[in-house]
């Protein structure tokens, strides 16, 4: 701004400016390994080992942003910091939590049962008992000043001092972290550049021991890859010989010093893999005899001989004395063994193991190839290895020892059948410790800590990486490694045979000039002169296998040649024979045309002495006049390599440093390798070798990196004067940067960052680059030959003024105009600026070079964020004002480059979308740093071009990619840690403070600036307005963003909606944290930014997750919540009656972690928000707006709902699938959303398939991070529950603070009604939700003054809601936190004395809490009725206590109230003890129900428990009855009421539905008026209500399958919406009657109803149930046994295992032979019974199956006692049992209330029988489809010729004579009959067989009807026997002594016997 406010200096001070500090350039010393630093030792005169020195140790130039770690991307909610800002939050205590103690719990719960169960016959118990129980019970403490009148406001503002004291100040701290990848704005801070090292190990060598100790042995370790066959490491060489052995050298030995003593190592392995191989040599002072020979001794002894071979061995020990005297320089091969190292590391288990390595296990073969070979987390591995191998004398090569490497790993290895050395070498491995102490380098150097010098050192051994390894040098060192391999003197005339190599580094040719720098081996000097190879005894062309390792200077003249001389050792001491005899000379020259020389050689050997001066030449050129072995031919080979961070051993690399240092130097003519370059052509030779950079190999580029680019830098910024001509370097320098930067990032793509940043770059720009001479410890190079900025120095005389204006730039046509004094001497002089140059190279940049930097593009914006930062910070304008710190020039550079970047980002997301997105984070990121150093408002023109060119894009085409591309560079450029500063939040749209904030001044329009200016300043502050986006720049763009990706019609961006909210959430959780803020004035001014986000998201609402839907995790409450829902309709289905539409809204496009993170950000803005001008634009809304703030702050109080321990503790297992309580199906059925279809659809997806469930288990991620938190340890359960519960508690603090600006503004509109109802909507749900006793203190306190100020909003419109109010009470009441339970009890008396005033009664709060109290009693599980009695007791004491009131008939009103709430209290004591048995627990509750039969609401309240029970255990059938019977009473009342034709008469309407519903009638004069206060008030005594029951009844019967009962409710819902001319609810209905019919149809023949089983109780243990018998409906397909293990089970359980018993048989029982002590359960299968008049109306299976009264069972007896016998003693007993009510009914077991016995004779048995079988025939063979095996089982059991007691022998016994007495005659003849029909029946069986079998059967077909034909023979005499008395005319029936209808029937020819 311009002019911004005035405002004191302070916080709020801060928040409009930068702070001062902002930036700084700070040099922090470069850390060391070592104690000292590694430089070169002598004074140095070359400038490029200059320039490398320096490089390895200036201080590193780092730009420290102070602040920046306030950015989003370092917000405490993404990083660990989350739980130190939880520290101290205080525990919530929630009611959920604290479940009784249950030990105790359960002991009662033992004792309840084993108490008596009877039950008295009327729900009540004694009322003086219980009366009594309540006087004795003690109240819960008062609340002081309850009941003094005190004004509202006085009220309001001691609520809110409470409210507001002690919350938590950081709401986000309470929020869990959004679970998404790396922030995209968080830049990383890159590795410092280091040394590198691989996976370090460390070994020891602890002992070696042979089997006879008779000389020193020397011995080296060293790693070798076979695959890539190469040598990995450098020797180690130690000495572990014992000090009399060592003394034998001692002529030899100098002091030893003690680097050279060390016997532990740590090795370096880059690339460990299957092929690494541990070798250790050994050697031996030289001696006369092969090696065989010298090895013989050390396999022929035994150390356990060492007595009896003692002279020998003497012997042995003296000639070996004489060896070490005379020979004692010199070395022979000895012996080698190696370690396959990926053994001991895979195999290291044990910690302590003697492993014998070299026998059988280490050879067998080991799988190849890089399996995971790690080192680093091995166990230490101690070995002894027992096996040596001898060495070959013509086997020495390392080719040989890869060839017997690789030999070792195949089973059948050649070296097993070699003869061993047996010896003992101790190791130990082990992975190498962070920080070893007392180390050593490779140059011997001591790395820190080093504590005292005089300790053992342990060695770092160098490694030679098997293949390249990428990583800058940061460390002089500068060493050679000279590898003799062979030599061949065959050829030689004269004798050599011992021959040894003697190497030494000189720098001169006097033998004097040998230089110091050949590293020592072991025991010995740290450095020598010379070194001597290995001799292989005897050989003319002996190989080499030693390594000299040499220390280079750092600077090398044409004299520093390494000099071979070759010896004759004579071994044999002969008379003058001298020691050792020179047989040839060889050299190479150190330097070649000025570069490093290595690599392998092939060697002429001289046989004199070379001449002088032949060190500058090769002995390859054939110096005149010199003898050569083998003419001149190469005879000795061998290898020198270099590891040195000063030779680049890269020709590119060497020419372009040498030509930059030439111009240093600025001797001319410069010689580059053989050529000399003369001044006139240098400029053409340094542009070619800057181009030719590009070839050189990577590797050399890597390691000079840092060198590499600091020289391109200063050639830009300081271009040369050559021949008086200023070059300009800046395209080829830019060129060659982007195509270096380029190779690094394709070829090394494992080190790059999710920014797509090189690593080894990102740590260039922020560690080393620096401007040149910015320096402040080094002097700009001020040589003159660099245009410098000296002023007086002679100009060149060509420059005069007028030419400088083209050479700003490279390229002459774009002339730069110099702008200010100081560019135009600056374009004289030719020093640019960095940044200046590298924008304009870049813009002016086309073709491949311009596509090359921006793949790379960040490298580029950073090295120029970076460029402009040193400069402002050195020139001191980091003061300056932001305006004018750049040129002109530099700004248009600026914003064309971002204007095309921004082009290509648009033009090519869709081809190249990889780089797109890169070059997208590059430039938002270079934008957010350009906030710091530049104009805030020009950096904002660049934010805005590119948004445009965004936009106009993504209007063209609507793409989310472009759109996330989008939100990517927001988040990225809004991450900037002064972002609220830069949206200047004291900006003026804020209105002046009101003088008086009260509310009156605040609303009233008359105050004195409410004018209608200020009105629109409101709305603009909340309103995404022209004034607020162009104010608070960037939060506009946030919010924009946010709102176009929110908008519904916005299709293609649905998938966005995470990423959109992510930016919002991540913005406002990181201002939270921000220490800047906390000051909560600060706080309000950043939450000014984001009010438009309440409108936002008050527009989402119909698309946010339905967090209060019943299939979601979010309503996981106890189960007692669920119950109370029984008793209300939520606010949706209540608009779906009342006709509004917002039932159809599509709830939840949105995820719910989405939306949880969107509410929680509304949650911020309402908190820290100020109040007054929430006020004031709260008062502008109009209501619906209002409304839907409601709505909103309701799901908010959902979606914060606290889940409770036991959630945390299940989260994981998804085992709770919760049945859905009544409420939700019941509102289903209005909402017409589900219909029993959808429900079977949705039960049968079970657990996992349904959407719920999986959204559920998405949902879940936030709060599981990932998978291995699946078992959380209890103390983060504990914390997770803590964090959780102050999250809730705080979340609805804030929603309860912001309903009292409602109510305050709501206080003075003119539709306050409709708002305040919603004000109340949102308090009842949150006092619905799981709560914690200190929110809801709060919570009752302004529910207490919301009804002290409008008590007629309660009483009069809001009737609903009352009576949720009281259910929500009475909950509380009964909690089991005291201080819950003062509040809800003081609560629930203010209510009732708050009605009492209106009306002087309470009748409405009397019936509502008598009905509340009932639906409580009735669902909740685990209500405790200790607590409520309580808060009764409290409620009494108000009472007494309530002066004003004393006089009126209130406080008896309120005795009375609570007695009788009381007494409702003593049947659940009843309840609870039968909480187990689900029919006894029905049986109380129908009982308790029937006790209100003169109480219709409460009636009806329990009848609604009874349905939730039912549906609970899935007995749907016995659900919808007592549904229907709810509806009955309800019809009984409707029409009581008034008389509408359409409804239906009362109960009589629903006979068809179930004959048991007609005792809800309101028969009786008792019955109260409908019409009177308080009764029948209840939302379900009108017609819609009736209209839901019945839709809830026909769901239910639906799921029963019982299709035709809903067909029947129907026809009662048919008349209704017909009058109601509903046609989509009869659309619905149709649909679901043929969904029923179609069912009927489908499922014919499968449908299974019940199972009923006759159950007796006999005991006095069952109380009441004492001789009483019931028939008990089961499930389906329940077996006899099931039910029986179920009873038998539960009463064992209650009377202990041994007093319970099931009576087998099912006789009747004679109580006088049971034991008294026990209690007997008979349990019988019975079947419904019907007469045969029955028959012809019950056709179906349904009618057979419903409104079931008679039931029979059959029991099988003979006269002397038995139950079975032959057929002619065989009677049966058929026992007809009649019930009370029908089956089904509102209960599933029902009294038995009559009971009669049939006999049946034998022959009356038979009979059956037969009609049995012949109805099975005819039923087999008329079946369709056919079922070939069902007819010929029925056939066989019928004609198969052995059936025992089969239909023969029936006939024999029965038919063969005519019976004696007349009254059988006529069952004679029926059974007759009977078997005429049968015979019939087994033809057309037969014939039907015949025509389903195929071939194979045909012999059986013919058997079968064999037997047939044989049958029938036999039954042909006996069935035409008739009797001849029955064919009289007239017949005069004897009347039978039966009274069974059976005996009237006469049976006639004619009658069939079907």
């Amino acid at each position: 701004i311009t002019h911004p406010p005035i405002v004191e200096s302070g916080p709020l001070r801060d928040l409009i400016e930068f702070p001062p500090d902002d930036i700084e350039v700070i040099y922090t010393p470069r850390e060391c390994r070592t104690v000292v630093q590694a430089v070169p030792e002598d004074g140095d005169t070359d400038p490029h080992v200059r320039d490398c020195v320096r490089s390895y140790t200036e201080d590193w130039a780092v730009v420290n942003r102070k602040y920046h770690k306030l950015g989003t991307g370092f917000n405490p909610n993404t990083l660990d910091k989350q739980k130190e800002r939880q520290k101290g939050l205080p525990k919530q205590v929630f009611e959920a939590d604290e479940m009784p103690d249950s030990s105790s719990y359960q002991d009662d719960q033992d004792d309840l049962k084993r108490r008596s169960m009877s039950i008295d016959d009327t729900p009540r118990g004694s009322w003086a008992c219980s009366i009594f129980d309540l006087k004795n019970s003690l109240p819960d403490a008062l609340l002081p000043h309850l009941l003094d009148r005190a004004p509202n406001e006085e009220i309001d503002r001691h609520n809110e001092d409470q409210r507001k004291a002690n919350r938590h100040r950081e709401l986000f701290a309470l929020h869990p972290a959004l679970d998404e990848e790396e922030p995209v704005e968080r830049h990383c801070v890159p590795e410092v550049p280091k040394e590198h090292f691989g996976q370090r190990l460390l070994v020891k060598c602890l002992s070696l021991k042979f089997e006879i100790e008779i000389e020193p042995i020397f011995a080296s370790l060293a790693l070798y890859d076979v695959k890539e066959k190469k040598k990995i490491s450098e020797n180690f060489f130690f000495d572990l010989n014992s000090e009399p052995t060592k003394a034998m050298l001692r002529p030899h030995i100098q002091t030893a010093a003690i680097s050279t003593l060390a016997r532990s190592a740590i090795f370096s392995i880059t690339y460990p893999s299957q092929d690494v191989f541990l070798v250790i040599k050994l050697e031996k002072v030289l001696q006369q005899g092969d090696i065989g020979e010298c090895a013989e001794p050390y396999m022929v002894f035994k150390e356990s001989d060492a007595a009896k071979n003692k002279e020998k061995l003497e012997k042995l020990r003296s000639q070996s004395e004489q060896f070490c005297q005379r020979l004692g320089r010199y070395r022979m091969p000895f012996a080698w063994t190696a370690i396959h190292l990926m053994n001991i590391v895979n195999s290291a288990g044990s910690l302590e193991r003697d492993t014998d390595i070299m026998g059988r296990r280490s050879l067998e073969r080991t799988t190849s190839g890089d399996e995971s070979c790690s080192l680093t987390g091995f166990r230490p591995a101690t070995l002894t290895i027992t096996n040596f191998f001898k060495q070959e004398g013509d086997r020495l090569s390392d080719e040989d020892l890869y060839k017997f490497l690789a030999d070792m790993r195949r089973p059948s290895s050649v070296l097993r059948r070699l003869r061993p050395i047996t010896a003992q070498l101790k190791l130990d491995i082990s992975p190498a410790p962070e920080n070893p102490h007392y180390c050593l380098t490779p140059d011997l150097l001591q790395v820190k800590p080093y504590p005292d010098s005089r300790v053992r050192p342990t060695r770092e051994i160098l490694e030679f990486p098997a293949r390249d390894v990428y990583v800058p040098n940061t460390i002089y060192r500068n060493l050679l490694y000279v590898n003799p391999q062979s030599l061949n003197f065959a050829n030689r005339q004269g004798s050599a045979r011992n021959i040894t190599v003697k190497v030494q580094f000189m720098n001169g040719e006097d033998p004097s000039n040998a230089m110091p720098v050949i590293f020592g081996k072991s025991s010995c000097a740290d450095f020598y002169k010379e070194a001597y190879t290995a001799v292989v005894y005897h050989n003319r062309s002996p190989d080499f296998h030693d390594e000299i390792k040499i220390k280079l200077p750092a600077s090398l003249s044409d004299h520093h040649h390494i000099l071979f001389t070759f010896y004759h050792v004579s071994c044999q001491q002969k008379q003058n024979t001298p020691l050792e005899t020179p047989v040839g000379y060889t050299w190479i020259p150190m330097l070649q045309n000025g570069r490093l020389r290595t690599g392998h050689f092939c060697l002429p050997v001289s046989l004199e002495k070379p001449p002088q001066s032949y060190s500058v030449l090769s002995p390859d050129v054939p110096l005149p006049g010199m003898k050569w072995v083998d003419n001149h031919r190469g005879v000795f080979n061998v290898e020198v390599v270099a590891v040195s961070t000063i030779h680049t051993q890269d020709q590119y690399l060497d020419k372009f440093f040498a030509l930059v240092h030439a111009l240093d130097e600025h001797m001319f003519p410069v010689r580059i390798g053989d050529m000399r370059i003369m001044e006139n052509n240098l400029e053409t030779e340094l542009k070619s070798s800057i181009a030719a950079l590009n070839s050189s190999q990577l590797e050399p580029i890597v390691r000079f990196l840092h060198l590499l680019l600091d020289k391109l830098v200063l050639l830009v910024v300081r271009p040369p004067v050559i021949a008086g001509q200023i070059v300009n370097l800046g395209q080829a320098c830019f060129e060659v940067m982007a195509s270096i930067v380029n190779r690094l990032h394709k070829y090394l793509d494992t080190s790059q960052d999710m920014h797509g940043r090189n690593s080894l770059l990102s740590s260039y720009i922020h560690y080393v680059f620096r401007l040149p001479s910015t320096d402040p410890n080094s002097p700009s190079p001020g040589s003159v030959h660099y245009a410098t900025m000296a002023r007086s120095a002679v100009r060149p005389a060509s420059l005069n003024l007028n030419r400088s204006r083209s050479l700003s730039n490279s390229n002459p046509d774009i002339s730069g105009t110099p702008t200010s004094p100081d560019d135009e001497v600056r374009s004289i002089i030719g020093s640019k600026l960095f940044h200046e140059e590298l924008a304009l190279q870049w813009v002016v940049s086309s073709g491949s070079v311009r596509e090359g930097a921006l793949q790379q593009a960040w490298f580029f914006f950073e090295l120029m964020v970076k460029s402009i930062i040193h400069h402002l910070y050195f020139t001191d304008r980091l003061e300056s004002p932001r305006k004018n710190r750049f040129p002109e020039r530099f700004m248009d550079d600026i914003t064309a480059l971002v204007s095309t970047i921004a082009g290509d980002i648009v033009s090519r997301f869709q081809k190249d979308l990889e780089l797109v997105e890169r070059l997208n984070m590059s430039l938002a990121f270079f934008l957010n740093d350009l906030l710091s150093v530049m104009d805030r408002g020009f950096v904002f023109s660049l934010i805005r071009a590119y948004w445009k060119q965004v936009s106009t894009k993504l209007y063209a085409l609507q793409n989310p990619t472009l759109e996330s591309l989008r939100l990517d560079f927001l988040r990225i450029v809004c991450s900037h840690e002064h972002y609220v500063t830069l949206n200047l939040p004291c900006s003026l749209l804020t209105p002046p403070a009101s003088p008086s904030p009260s509310v009156s001044s605040a609303t009233s329009q008359s105050s004195g600036f409410s004018t209608h200016v200020q009105d629109q300043k409101i709305a603009n502050m909340f309103e995404l307005s022209v004034p607020f986006r162009e104010q608070h720049y960037l939060a506009g763009l946030v919010l924009s963003e946010l709102s176009v990706i929110l908008d519904p019609d916005n299709e293609g961006m649905f998938g966005l909606h995470k990423k959109v909210v992510s930016v919002v959430h991540n913005l406002l959780s990181s201002h939270d944290s921000d220490p800047r803020y906390a000051d909560p004035e600060v706080k309000a001014r950043v939450a000014m930014l984001y009010l438009p986000l309440i409108g936002i998201v008050m527009e989402a609402l119909p698309q946010l997750h339905d967090f209060t839907g019943t299939g979601d995790i979010f309503s996981m409450k106890q189960q007692e919540t669920e119950g109370e829902g029984n008793s209300m309709i939520s606010q949706t289905v209540a608009m779906a009656i009342a006709g509004t539409s917002t039932a159809s809204r599509q709830h939840g496009s949105f995820s719910a972690e989405s939306s949880r993170s969107l509410l929680i950000c509304l949650l911020w803005v309402l908190k820290n928000a100020d109040e007054l001008v929430l006020q004031k634009w709260f008062t502008d809304l109009s209501v619906s707006q209002l409304n839907r703030l409601l709505d909103l702050l309701y799901l908010c109080v959902s979606c914060f709902e606290y889940k409770g321990k036991k959630a945390f503790e299940r989260m994981n297992s998804l085992t709770f699938k919760k049945s859905k309580d009544m409420k939700a199906k019941l509102e289903e059925a209005i909402l017409g959303s589900i219909g029993a279809r959808q429900e079977m659809v949705r039960r049968s997806r079970g657990a996992f398939g349904s959407q719920e469930n999986l959204r559920w288990r998405k949902d879940m991620t936030h709060w599981r991070q990932n998978s291995e938190k699946m078992d959380k340890t209890r103390a983060e359960l504990e914390h997770e529950a803590l964090i959780d519960g102050n999250l809730a508690t705080e979340a609805n603090l804030i929603i309860l603070d912001t309903l009292e600006i409602i109510v305050q503004t709501a206080s003075v509109t003119e539709s306050k009604e409709s708002i305040l109802g919603g004000v109340l909507k949102v308090l009842l749900h949150s006092m619905a939700c799981n709560q914690s006793a200190l929110y809801l203190q709060h919570c009752f306190a302004t529910q207490r003054a919301l009804v002290s100020k409008f008590p007629e909003l309660l009483f009069e419109e809001e009737t609903e809601q009352c009576a949720d109010l009281c259910l929500r009470l009475l909950r509380s009441c009964s909690s089991s936190i005291s201080t819950i339970r003062s509040h809800a009890s003081a609560s629930l008396y203010l209510l009732m004395r708050q009605n009492f005033e209106i009306g002087n009664n309470f009748a409405r709060v009397k019936m509502q809490v008598t009905m509340s109290l009932s639906s409580l009693v009735g669902t909740s599980q685990n209500f405790n009725e200790e607590f409520l009695r309580r808060s009764l007791k409290t409620i009494l004491t108000y009472a007494e206590e309530d002066l004003e009131l004393r006089e009126t008939t209130f406080p008896d009103q309120v005795q009375d109230l609570v007695f009788n709430l009381h007494m409702i209290l003593s049947d659940t004591v009843k309840m609870k003890e039968h909480q187990e048995d689900p029919e006894m627990l029905i049986d109380l509750m129908y009982r308790i129900a029937k006790g209100y039969q003169t109480s219709p609401d409460l009636r009806l309240t329990w009848l609604q428990n009874m349905a939730g029970k039912h549906s609970e255990r899935n007995n749907h059938a016995e659900a919808a009855q007592c549904l229907v019977h709810s509806a009955a009473l309800v019809a009984e009342y409707l029409s009581m009421l008034e008389d509408r034709k359409y409804l239906p008469v009362g109960c009589v309407t629903f006979q068809n539905i179930s004959s048991n519903v007609l005792e809800e009638s309101a028969v009786s004069d008792d019955v109260v008026s409908p019409d009177e206060e308080g009764i029948c008030s209840g939302k379900y005594f009108t017609e819609i209500g009736l209209v839901g029951l019945l839709e809830q009844a026909a769901a239910s019967f639906s799921m029963a399958g019982m299709y035709e009962a809903v067909n029947e409710v129907y026809k009662v819902l048919i008349p209704v919406h017909e009058a109601n001319r509903d046609a989509k609810k009869l659309a619905t209905i149709h649909g679901k009657l043929q969904e029923a019919f179609g069912k009927i149809v489908h499922q014919d023949g499968k449908r299974m109803f019940g199972t009923y089983f006759r159950v007796g109780f006999y005991g006095t243990k069952f109380g009441d149930l004492d001789e009483q018998e019931f028939v008990y409906k089961e499930p389906a397909i329940t077996k006899l046994a099931e039910i029986s293990h179920r009873l038998e089970g539960f009463y064992g359980e209650r009377f202990g295992e041994d007093q319970v018993e099931v009576i087998k048989d099912s006789n009747p029982v004679d109580k006088c032979k049971l034991d008294p002590n026990k209690a007997f359960i008979q349990i019988t299968y019975v079947e419904p019974y019907f007469d045969t008049y029955e028959m012809k109306d019950r056709i179906t299976y349904f009618d057979k199956n419903y409104n079931l009264r008679r039931f029979v069972y059959c029991t099988p007896f003979t006269l002397d006692g038995r139950a079975h016998g032959d057929l002619h003693e065989q009677f049966k007993r058929k026992t007809i049992l009649t019930t009370s009510h029908a089956f089904p009914y509102i209960k599933t077991r029902i009294n038995i209330i009559h009971k009669e016995e049939i006999i049946s004779t034998p022959i009356e048995v038979a009979i059956e029988d037969m009609q049995k079988k012949t109805q099975e025939l005819a039923f087999a063979t008329h079946q369709d489809p056919a079922d070939a095996k069902m007819l010929q089982m029925v056939l066989q059991g019928s004609v198969g010729t052995t059936v025992n007691q089969g239909p023969l022998e029936v006939a024999q016994v029965f038919l063969s004579e005519i019976p004696s007495d007349p009254k059988l005659y006529r069952h004679h003849n029926k059974l007759r009959l009977c078997f005429k029909d049968f015979t019939k029946r087994c033809e057309d069986a037969l014939r039907k067989n015949k025509s389903l079998i195929g071939p194979d059967q045909k012999e059986y077909q013919r058997e079968l009807e064999r037997n047939y034909h044989r049958l029938k023979e036999a039954l042909q005499p006996l069935i035409n026997r008739k009797i001849p008395q029955l064919y009289k005319p007239v017949l005069q029936v004897n009347s039978l002594t039966r009274a069974h209808p059976l005996g009237y029937i006469t049976v006639l020819e004619s009658h069939s016997c079907d």
